[in-house]
């Protein structure tokens, strides 16, 4: 299996270099070519990085996680194999460079409606998804609404998977959603320093883990992008939102639904502070899935790119995504 190990760290200038902007109606969750945004007011744009292809290619969908968006794929996409895919990655609408709409319901239905919306563009009709941090809550919901393109296998890392399981620490998610996370956000936007403090004490990293000043630097060139920074306070409610939707969203429930037609993987990092206690309720609750740990921190997207790029390669070819 090539891949491309020797490849330089990817800055987020060259990541979003790769994709484009397209067209989107959030109301009618369809993708628009140029003529038809004349008759719809309010369209916005949204960043994705497809593969061309032809033919009943199985696609590799990779949904991003909060709040870094698709870039946090970038250093993970470089030491996939070359051929691998065709591959599909998107920004939800205040993420990355997608657009930055101020007072956007941001919502997981909404970024289930995204994600629905570029497979029927792209034709679509079969795929094995990868899902890091909160887009897992996205596939859930794609999963229990049944529709779209076969699902050829799931593997999602280190995201919610059961309501009663979350354990973000008060310098996460609860913060940044508070008065003080506005305010933190709209300082980040301005200064690097401000976002190396905040981002570190988010506790994203395992203890022996140091980023690079290049690793901060183009995280934060990526945050900030379309004066982004504020999606950390307007998109970080989605944990509460899953104990709204507790059942509906609840992983067990749909593995039973599933009845064993689709692969299930969970990955879970063994320092993670946000979601260690999910593997523990998988294994309890949905004990057909596939576990796959990993060492370091929460952004195994970072710490451990190399295994967690590994991982994803094996049960995409395992499932039907082909090396060109």
């Amino acid at each position: 299996m090539e891949t491309t190990t020797d490849t330089p760290w990817v800055t987020a200038d060259a990541w979003f270099a790769g994709g484009r902007r397209i067209w989107y109606d959030a109301g009618s969750a369809r993708v628009l070519t140029d003529e038809e945004t004349a008759t719809k007011p309010g369209v916005l744009k949204v960043f994705e990085r497809a593969t061309p292809t032809a033919g009943d290619a199985v696609w590799l969908t990779m949904l991003p996680g909060f709040p870094d968006g698709s870039y946090g794929w970038a250093q993970v996409d470089r030491l996939l194999p070359a051929g691998l895919g065709p591959r599909l990655y998107v920004d939800p609408v205040g993420q990355g460079d997608s657009d930055k709409p101020k007072h956007y319901p941001h919502s997981t239905v909404g970024r289930a409606d995204l994600v629905d919306a570029l497979w029927r563009h792209h034709g679509v009709r079969r795929t094995v998804v990868v899902t890091f941090d909160y887009s897992s809550l996205a596939l859930l919901e794609l999963l229990r609404r049944r529709t779209g393109p076969e699902i050829a296998a799931v593997f999602m890392v280190n995201g919610g998977l059961f309501a009663d399981a979350h354990t973000h620490p008060w310098q996460g998610t609860p913060m940044l959603r508070s008065p003080l996370g506005a305010l933190g956000a709209r300082s980040l936007q301005r200064s690097f320093t401000s976002f190396v403090r905040g981002w570190k004490q988010a506790r994203m990293y395992s203890r022996d883990y140091d980023p690079t000043e290049t690793e901060l630097k183009e995280l934060w060139s990526a945050l900030t992008r379309r004066d982004g920074a504020m999606f950390l306070h307007d998109g970080a409610g989605f944990v509460k939102e899953h104990r709204r939707n507790a059942a509906r969203w609840d992983f067990a429930a749909i593995a039973r639904e599933l009845n064993g037609t689709v692969p299930l993987y969970v990955g879970g990092s063994t320092e993670d502070p946000y979601e260690h206690r999910q593997i523990t309720a998988t294994r309890e609750r949905v004990p057909e899935a596939r576990i796959i740990t990993f060492p370091g921190g929460h952004l195994t997207t970072s710490e451990h790119a190399d295994l967690l790029a590994t991982a994803i390669a094996d049960i995409a070819s395992r499932h039907g995504v082909e090396e060109a």
